[in-house]
Parts: C-alpha cells; structure tokens; sequence
C-alpha cells in the first residue's frame, strides 16, 4: 500500500507544478515563441533574402570560402550569420518593441524613473539621494547630504 501511497503523492505534487502560474506562463511563452520563430523567418526569406540578393547578386554566401594551406576558411558561413542576426534584429525591433511601446504608452505604462542620483561626499561614488549611507564607502549620510554637494 505504500507504493500507491508514493505514487498518489507524486501525482499530486506533479499537478500542483503544472497548474503553477509560472509554469503555465512559461509554456505560453515557449508556443508563441516557437509560432512568432516561424514568422520572422517567413519575413526574413520571403522578403528580406531576395533583397540582399538583388543587391548582392546571391542570396545564400554559406559556399564562400578562402583556402590556408589546404584548409578551407568558410567565411561565407559568418556573413551568413551576420545578415540573419542584423536583418531578425531589426525585425523584431520594428515589428514587436516599437509597436509594443506605442501601445504601454498609450495605455499609461509608463517605464520607471530612474532615481536622481548626486556624488557621496566621502568618496563620489553616485549614489541614490535618498541613501542615509554610502554602499561604496558606507559613510553615514546626513539628511540633507544631497543639497549640500
């Protein structure tokens, strides 16, 4: 009866991290990703490739290579790359983080104020205003040690 016992716990311990909010959020986020992966491709060979290659003249630079005593230096394969990493970059850039801040703007999420900082008068570390000791020097702070530098 002890291994029944065993197992109903497992099971129930099993559920309760699956239906944790975490976990469930972060499967979301791995399906979109995967879906959104699959766009931005699209996007990259459908449009993009055939740009680079009516500029370039060819499309895929992975056959480029220089030869070292006899060995092949493949540097087609790091143009490659780098046009994928640049042209994804700007994709993602234009696609999803400038639509996305229009929209916390419009909907009032606003980014957080970075807090007003001035020089520690012990060591001129910059450090927050509202600090009653430096964290570089730990120099007790008067209140108003801020308006006085």
């Amino acid at each position: 009866m002890g291994v029944v016992d065993g197992i109903g716990s497992t099971v129930k311990e099993f559920r309760s991290f699956i239906l944790k909010a975490n976990a469930i959020d972060l499967a979301i986020g791995v399906a979109i990703g995967v879906a959104f992966t699959a766009v931005v491709t699209a996007i990259v060979k459908g449009f993009f490739t055939p740009l680079i290659a009516a500029f370039f003249g060819r499309s895929n630079f992975s056959t480029l290579y220089f030869t070292v005593n006899g060995s092949h230096i493949l540097y087609g394969l790091v143009i490659n790359a780098i046009f994928t990493l640049l042209i994804v970059g700007l994709v993602l850039f234009f696609l999803v983080v400038k639509p996305m801040a229009v929209m916390k703007r419009r909907n009032g999420y606003e980014a957080p104020v970075d807090p007003e900082m001035a020089a520690c008068p012990a060591c001129l570390t910059s450090i927050n205003v509202g600090a009653s000791r430096c964290p570089a020097c730990t120099e007790s702070l008067a209140a108003d040690w801020s308006s006085a530098s």
